[in-house]
């Protein structure tokens, strides 16, 4: 049994099994209980991925059988080092010392705003056995997240922070195991280069910051406490909220970088010369993230303006279509499962962009 983005419990069915399933790629199996987000009682269609297996959606056998896997897992866990963990997570307003991984330009501002107790680790690091029982900052490229994974103890990964850009969830789901209480960082400050201090994404939309971080992730409340200590802002925020700020910014990714690809211009340029354009495809992409997650959903004027603001705070950043899978790759995954489907493509402004750029996988 796996979770889908929707949050609904899911389970593979033999191809042979007579259904009328629709199409859906690997971006849209995101699993939930990676975050926290308890799976929908409802039953919903089946669904079949783009490698054949049919995937049926939603059934309270499967949410008791997803229940009692995920107790079993659980009770196995060491608990010595459960305990001792949990006692730190929840023990304290204080400091908890870290384990940064990565020593650029976040992960040396992370560091900072600790005590002065935390371990920093390049990439390759062996994980030392003595390091501390608090949170793991993950502070590298996302292609070496799994290298990254691997390095981490078992018994240790539900206590990772992830801080990268880009649709990590699908990720999140394959590489660790169902249930962990892993936390997820939206990162909406900026670090010029290694030693500056961070500036907060504080917009005139948002004047008290737009940086979140899932509720249900067990280092939460020390992840904000943490950036709170560095003069920074960080929401803690509940299932639904942190999934439509997730998409959010995923959102302000995929189109003022492509945008900015296609005039060759910065994200401030892309703000003020070709606002309608932007505009055009979030509005386009939003519409069709919430046709998959009916729960997820926008004002779209409002939703414009947030993301504009937000452009306007980081004017400097250069914009390029990179790192596919991660962040472009989410939504052009809508139109193939649109296609697969028979259906019209739901992000055509999109998808002809990607093919002006030469970002269109060939396979």
């Amino acid at each position: 049994a796996a979770l889908c983005w929707h949050g609904s419990p899911c389970w593979l069915i033999p191809a042979s099994r007579p259904t009328a399933p629709l199409a859906v790629p690997r971006g849209c199996l995101v699993g939930l209980a990676a975050i926290g987000v308890a799976p929908a009682a409802a039953p919903l269609a089946g669904f079949a991925t783009s490698r054949g297996a049919r995937i049926g959606l939603g059934g309270t056998a499967v949410l008791a059988a997803f229940a009692a896997g995920l107790a079993f897992s659980r009770a196995h866990q060491s608990q010595r080092l459960r305990g001792e963990r949990t006692a730190v997570a929840a023990g304290s307003q204080q400091d908890n010392a870290a384990v940064i991984i990565g020593n650029g330009r976040l992960g040396d501002a992370l560091s900072k705003m600790g005590s002065g107790g935390d371990i920093v680790l390049g990439r390759g690091d062996a994980f030392p056995p003595s390091a501390p029982l608090g949170p793991i900052f993950v502070c590298t490229r996302n292609d070496a997240l799994k290298d990254v994974i691997a390095v981490v103890p078992k018994e240790r990964r539900e206590d990772i922070v992830f801080v990268q850009n880009g649709a990590l969830l699908p990720f999140i789901e394959k590489e660790l195991e169902p249930g962990l209480p892993t936390t997820v960082l939206l990162v909406y400050f900026a670090v010029a280069k290694r030693g500056d201090p961070p500036l907060d994404g504080k917009t005139d939309t948002d004047p008290d910051g737009l940086t979140a971080v899932n509720a249900e992730g067990k280092w939460a409340s020390e992840v904000a406490r943490r950036l709170n200590s560095g003069g920074l802002s960080c929401r803690v925020l509940p299932k639904t909220e942190f999934l439509q700020a997730y998409w959010e910014k995923n959102l302000w990714i995929a189109a003022y970088m492509l945008v900015g690809a296609l005039h060759g211009c910065s994200v401030g340029e892309v703000e003020s010369g070709h606002r309608a354009e932007v505009d055009g495809l979030i509005g386009e992409l939003a519409a069709a993230v919430t046709e998959v997650l009916p729960d997820v959903k926008w004002e779209p004027v409002r939703l414009c303006e947030r993301l504009a603001a937000y452009a306007r705070s980081v004017a400097h950043f250069p914009t390029a279509v990179k790192e596919f899978e991660w962040r472009n790759g989410a939504f052009y995954d809508l139109t193939r499962m649109a296609e697969a489907a028979g259906r019209p493509d739901p992000c055509p402004l999109h998808t002809a962009g990607l093919q002006k750029v030469g970002a269109v996988p060939t396979a």
